[in-house]
């Protein structure tokens, strides 16, 4: 029995060993950047904000949660039926991308410590399930920029 054991801990062991050190090639993780980021100039104390997640990698991850100075309450909501409803995470497929655009999935900044205005840059700090966290300085449009318009 005591023999049982010790193999059984030697092959948890060696388990954990091969997951911490990853011996898969680098492709099996996510590989994330971030593109197009900008938060339209708030009208009220809130904002929404808007950006692309592109994963070059072959492993999906997802998008759990954001953290900014501008405010103490930031949520990431989806648009179902003309309705905004927060959300705990989004995924971010592999070889693909997760899109936060107007109309459609967002980032919502609740009761702002201050306005920013045109011009300034917000910063942020997305987390994900899988990958480091990822800063980003956000520059604020004018209140109806849409990039898609262009």
């Amino acid at each position: 029995m005591n023999r049982r054991t010790t193999a059984l801990s030697a092959a948890v062991a060696l388990a954990a060993a091969l997951a911490l050190t990853g011996c898969s090639s680098d492709s099996d993780k996510p590989e994330l950047k971030v593109s197009g980021a900008y938060m339209p100039q708030p009208v009220m104390d809130m904002a929404g904000g808007f950006l692309t997640v592109t994963n070059d990698g072959g492993t999906a991850d997802k998008l759990t949660s954001v953290t900014s100075p501008l405010s103490d309450d930031v949520t990431i909501h989806e648009t179902k039926d003309q309705k905004m409803v927060e959300v705990k995470s989004f995924d971010i497929p592999a070889n693909g991308e997760l899109k936060l655009e107007r109309g459609g999935n967002h980032i919502m900044f609740m009761e702002l410590k201050k306005k920013p205005k045109q011009g300034e840059k917000v910063s942020i700090e997305l987390h994900f399930e899988k990958s480091d966290p990822i800063k980003v300085d956000v520059p604020v449009e004018a209140a109806n920029h849409n990039p898609q318009q262009h």
